[in-house]
């Protein structure tokens, strides 16, 4: 497809002012600029959280007017003029982690987020600040991964939602792989049994790892067990008690424990797994911080000093860790979307938005997964 060959229009959801609900309107198709591309969007999945994102409760940074979104799929409709190995037509992943070229400690996240410096705000004030809840989208060219289309939907049989769960695993192995997780090691994922924590768990296995589940729901930490066989995964229920989850988490080893990636939510900065996991972990262990805990979490410094523990923070992935979970999943070592567990709750047009921000909230959980399609 040419530049002359796209669309003069589109339909996109807008939030016009923040906080306020979102409205499906004809909007302007972007044209391709040096170093980005227009991706024609196919799919787009839901983080569980979004409705709190956009109705303003998570109180996420952000300016307006917006079109909101997240990680897709897509294909490749236009391309600017300096792109010399992409090409018209591939079947791509959209990834929404955008980095400033001059600076990348200088990050947003296209339509969800501008980040914490005054240089991530700078940067979503320019071409970037669009995302995917739309037909048609302007992406960096180094934020499109290219996916074997032959091989992960020929040979391995992945649809296109299949493929549109991919970020929910890029996270996870964006901090597993930061901590350096090896074949043979025992890692804790806590918790485990939202999107992010049993993506997280599933690319441990994939990684080699085996694995310790903590969560409080012992049915989807059941589930889990169930999705991965072999013995890979042990459950640990969380109970607020640290002497027990202590001991609980010993058993469950039977030897050293050697990392612990956690992924709490916004509610959890009292809770009582964070000690009970920093206890277990073997001297020079390390512990991975990716959640999105909203206050200051107390730690046993005494015990982290002695035991030559490394705490290490991480936000999102980069470019390097997508590809190669990307090749992960082309190996068949790791299994995403359904063949990994998930089953859809809902695939709508983007009119439709509510439900589906409704869907993915209301069931949210490791399995569960829900979709916009701007091609409905």
């Amino acid at each position: 497809m040419s530049v002359q060959s796209l669309p003069s229009t589109q339909s996109a959801l807008v939030q016009e002012v923040y906080a306020e609900p979102l409205v499906l309107k004809t909007v302007p198709v972007p044209d391709p600029v040096h170093g980005a591309a227009v991706v024609n969007i196919l799919k787009v999945p839901i983080i569980s959280y979004a409705k709190q994102v956009y109705n303003g409760s998570r109180k996420y940074p952000y300016i307006t007017p917006l079109i909101p979104g997240s990680n897709a799929i897509g294909r490749i409709a236009a391309l600017g003029p300096d792109s010399t190995s992409l090409k018209v037509g591939q079947l791509v992943h959209v990834d929404c982690t955008v980095r400033s070229r001059d600076d990348p400690s200088d990050i947003i996240l296209m339509g969800v987020t501008q980040g914490q410096t005054e240089g991530s705000k700078k940067l979503m004030e320019g071409p970037w600040r669009n995302s995917t809840f739309c037909q048609y989208v302007l992406a960096p060219l180094e934020n499109l991964f290219v996916l074997d289309e032959e091989r992960l939907c020929g040979e391995l049989g992945y649809t296109l939602n299949d493929l549109a769960s991919l970020g929910r695993y890029l996270v996870a192995y964006g901090g597993l792989a930061d901590i350096g997780v090896r074949a043979g090691e025992t890692v804790v994922v806590a918790p485990a049994t939202g999107g992010f924590g049993g993506g997280a768990v599933m690319v441990a296995v994939a990684m080699g790892a085996n694995v310790i589940a903590m969560g409080r729901n012992e049915a989807k930490l059941q589930r889990i067990v169930k999705q991965v066989q072999g013995g890979r995964v042990k459950t640990v229920k969380m109970t607020g008690d640290m002497e027990t989850e202590t001991e609980t988490l010993k058993k469950a080893a039977r030897g050293p424990i050697d990392a612990i990636f956690d992924i709490s939510p916004p509610s959890a900065s009292k809770s009582s797994h964070f000690k009970s996991c920093i206890s277990v972990l073997k001297i020079g262990g390390q512990f991975s911080l990716m959640g999105g805990v909203g206050g200051d979490v107390p730690l046993p410094y005494g015990m982290i000093m002695h035991k030559d523990l490394k705490l290490k923070g991480k936000w999102m992935y980069d470019r390097d860790g997508a590809q190669s979970l990307i090749k992960l999943v082309e190996a068949g070592l790791l299994k995403i979307g359904e063949p990994g567990g998930l089953r859809c709750l809902a695939d709508a047009p983007l009119g439709d938005w509510e439900r589906v921000f409704d869907a993915a909230s209301d069931g949210a959980g490791w399995d569960t997964i829900a979709f916009l399609d701007p091609q409905k």
